[in-house]
């Protein structure tokens, strides 16, 4: 199904502002994620936390996000992006004020978990709205600009954690927490207000609220007839159940989505925890200075991102993420000599790996919303969120016990192995979705509606 006057329109005020809104997720998982890092130091000794409590705690989350990206996915196309895009935050608002005054273990852990479900939930919600509300030419640019604020919200975390810890004093990881609070209650009050997708409304026969949502957003007004004949069509693209995703040609397109990612996320985070020993070369790896060498990884990648979410919409996206993948495998090669190369070397591998990696990053979160349709959208971006924390749990929980048994240069070795296995999936299965309508990516092979509606255009004229 395609609506023109979504496809079609200029960048606007209302896509600016719903990009920035829909980023804030991103932005609170990272900031969220990190600051309990940061706040751990402080929590252990107050509260007499074991290693194995402190594992719990930070583990917590990562197993929240799978959870609310495997179900709140699903939820999320049945009820609707507009509900559930307050409720999640509202919950963010609540966890981490309720963080402020728990003193158990097993109360931050519980805590932990939902506001890890929160996040899960709003990746499938907040890119599905952004990506059914945005025109075709700038899409790939705005999805990518939601993961760039993940590296931002963690370097936040950092700096934030950094300078309460300076002037805090005793309890000052209770402050940090309560920083998070603040956070997710601003990005709610940006949220507020925001329209439904008008692709969901369509797809619900919602045709009437769908006019209004789109003359509210961008002051145009579409013929309810053209909405109508593009609601029988979305209806008849695909049935919205959860089993969809795992049968025919959306079985193959969910493999890719959850596997790049995970390919692509799990030696990501064994590079987040190299990083600050290699920044422990300049003096920032010790101590709470330890907090702003973290800050300079996190910006790392981001630099990284930002030629990405340039080449996606200019030359393509299956391009980006095989090329990137091939390129990413090089200089964990190289890092797998170990401890003998020259710090040199690998501050060099370090940083081309965090500039290679902005291809499959920036592209994360637009293959899962652009591979299927409006129905099982949200659903499939869970999944795909999923199957990626499976790969950052294990590579978490992993990467201690093989720096010390297998040490650095073997652990390298195995990053640049998953990462092949990245690039392996890519140059099988990723196809080209640039320019394109939502209804002409997510369409199966040798079914396209939109190009249907087209050929029809042509035909009048």
């Amino acid at each position: 199904m395609s609506i023109r006057a979504i496809d079609e329109a200029p960048l606007s005020r209302f896509h600016r502002k719903l990009t920035w809104a829909c980023a804030g997720g991103p932005f609170l998982d990272g900031y969220l994620l990190s600051i309990i890092g940061v706040a751990l130091v402080g929590m252990s000794g107050e509260l007499n936390l074991s290693t194995g409590d402190e594992s719990l705690i930070g583990a917590a989350a990562l197993v929240g996000i799978f959870v609310g990206g495997l179900f709140f996915g699903a939820v999320t196309d049945k009820l609707g992006r507009e509900a559930m895009y307050t409720i999640d935050l509202a919950v963010l608002v609540v966890g981490s004020v309720l963080s402020v005054f728990a003193t158990e273990t097993w109360q931050f852990v519980v805590l932990r978990f939902v506001l890890g479900m929160a996040i899960g939930a709003d990746y499938p919600i907040a890119t599905s709205l952004l990506a059914e509300w945005v025109p075709n030419r700038h899409r790939g640019r705005l999805l990518g600009v939601l993961i760039l604020a993940w590296y931002v919200g963690a370097a936040a975390a950092y700096v934030v954690g950094y300078a309460i810890a300076e002037i805090g004093g005793a309890g000052a990881w209770r402050w940090m927490l309560a920083s998070g609070a603040v956070l997710s209650g601003v990005i709610l009050l940006m949220r507020i207000g925001t329209p439904e997708s008008p692709l969901w409304l369509v797809n619900k026969g919602r045709t009437a609220d769908a006019q209004k949502a789109i003359h509210k957003a961008l002051g145009r007004t579409v013929p309810i007839e053209q909405l109508v004949t593009a609601a029988a069509e979305e209806q008849s693209a695909a049935r919205g159940r959860f089993r969809d995703l795992f049968q025919g040609a959306y079985l193959r397109r969910t493999l890719f989505c959850g596997l790049f990612y995970m390919c692509q996320i799990t030696p990501m985070f064994a590079l987040y925890t190299f990083g600050p020993a290699i920044l422990g070369s300049f003096g920032l790896g010790e101590g709470n200075s330890g907090n702003l060498g973290s800050a300079l990884i996190s910006i790392v990648f981001v630099v990284g991102c930002i030629p990405a979410l340039r080449l996606v919409d200019r030359v393509g996206r299956r391009p980006v993420i095989v090329w990137s993948f091939a390129l990413m495998v090089l200089p964990l090669a190289v890092l797998g000599a170990g401890s003998a190369l020259p710090i040199a070397v690998v501050i060099a591998c370090f940083c081309a790996y965090a500039l290679f990696s902005g291809g499959p990053t920036v592209l994360e979160w637009t293959y899962p919303n652009e591979l299927f349709p409006t129905a099982i959208r949200a659903t499939a971006g869970g999944v795909a969120t999923s199957i990626s924390r499976i790969g950052a749990a294990a590579g978490t929980y992993l990467l201690p016990l093989s720096l010390d048994r297998l040490g650095i240069g073997t652990t390298m070795l195995i990053g640049a192995g998953i990462t092949l296995v990245g690039w392996l999936v890519s140059f099988a299965w990723a196809e080209e979705t640039r320019g394109r309508t939502l209804a002409e990516t997510s369409a199966l092979p040798g079914r396209s509606p939109a190009a249907t509606d087209r050929e029809r255009d042509l035909e009048r004229s």
